[in-house]
């Protein structure tokens, strides 16, 4: 009785831990799913505001302007470094479930 009561007990833990690892996956794949909206939403108007400096910067310029242009070119890069350390976030490698393989 003891050894079927503690299995019954295991799987219950057990169904309890796949959904709290589903459910813990799922909200990862969600962070996932945004931050590559969030990369793609930030670079394509930084890529823009780039070129358009580094354009700029072609130009004869004052001094300052030059000096404005430069900081702008700048922080733009800081920006696109900064975004580009996003790809770091990843989707979860799915889990195999236990229960879903068979065994020969």
């Amino acid at each position: 009785m003891d050894e079927q009561r503690r299995k019954r007990q295991k799987t219950s833990s057990d169904e309890r831990l796949d959904k709290i690892l589903a459910d813990h996956e799922n909200q990862l794949n969600e962070v996932a799913d945004l931050v590559a909206y969030v990369r793609h939403e930030i670079n394509n108007p930084l890529t823009g505001v780039i070129g358009q400096t580094q354009l700029l910067l072609r130009e004869n310029l004052t001094e300052t302007a030059r000096r404005r242009v430069e900081t702008i070119e700048s922080l733009a890069m800081r920006i696109r470094d900064t975004v580009a350390q996003l790809r770091q976030v990843q989707r979860p490698i799915p889990r195999v479930n236990n229960s879903d393989t068979s065994r020969d």
